[in-house]
């Protein structure tokens, strides 16, 4: 999962990504109004979800969501706020919002409406994925290969089910670091290579290489 941050409180901009991160989630950050409708309007296809505040320099979250949404953007948007009256919530619910969260608030509630606005039937991720002989379930964060239970560390599991999402499809490698890692992580790094050999040790075996890299380009699932 990848989730992008749009706060302008530093200290809480930083509490957010060390949650998310702790989880498993890649997460990005940005301050500015503008600079986060740009980057929704230009890479929304690489978010799971956005948290968005209210209030922000250069232009509000609630204009940021009224025209992302004008324009067909579909991702879900969780509304962070420090404003609690009942119209406030109205508006930004009407202004195309999924969820609205009163600041103060714990990090375990957010992430419980992360997931929540990710399982709901408008979203196109699937609660479980099934590819080949692969089974994961989002929710319980399991994976089952042929019945059998396979544990995964939070980065071998993002691997998979990015993978196990575009089934068939030979993904890039900068495509998978930037999904996974964010854009500030260097492409020439080779820990993306350290996790996916360990992730392929657990889930090929002699008869059936499920996950296989294509040389020089980057990696791909087989159903």
């Amino acid at each position: 999962m990848r989730i992008l941050i749009v706060e302008d409180e530093e200290k809480l901009a930083a509490l957010l990504k060390e949650g998310f991160e702790g989880v498993g989630y890649a997460a990005d950050w940005l301050a500015e109004g503008e600079a986060a409708e740009r980057r929704i309007l230009m890479y929304h296809k690489e978010y799971d979800a956005i948290t968005l505040d209210w209030m922000l320099p250069g232009k509000d979250g609630l204009q940021i969501c009224l025209d992302v949404r004008s324009k067909g953007i579909t991702t879900p948007i969780i509304m962070l706020t420090g404003r609690f009256d009942a119209g406030d919530k109205v508006k930004a619910l009407d202004a195309g919002a999924d969820d609205y969260v009163v600041k103060p608030f714990s990090f375990e509630e957010l992430l419980a409406r992360v997931r929540a606005v990710l399982r709901r039937p408008t979203q196109t991720i699937s609660p479980e994925l099934k590819v080949n002989k692969v089974i994961l379930n989002q929710n319980t964060r399991k994976v089952l290969l042929n019945g059998k239970p396979v544990r995964l560390t939070m980065k071998e599991f993002g691997l998979l089910e990015y993978l196990m999402r575009n089934p068939n499809k030979v993904i890039p490698r900068d495509q998978i670091v930037d999904h996974l890692w964010g854009f500030d992580f260097s492409s020439f790094s080779n820990v993306i290579d350290v996790h996916m050999k360990n992730l392929r040790k657990k889930i090929n075996n002699r008869k059936n290489k499920i996950i296989e890299t294509v040389r020089g380009v980057g990696y791909q699932i087989k159903d």
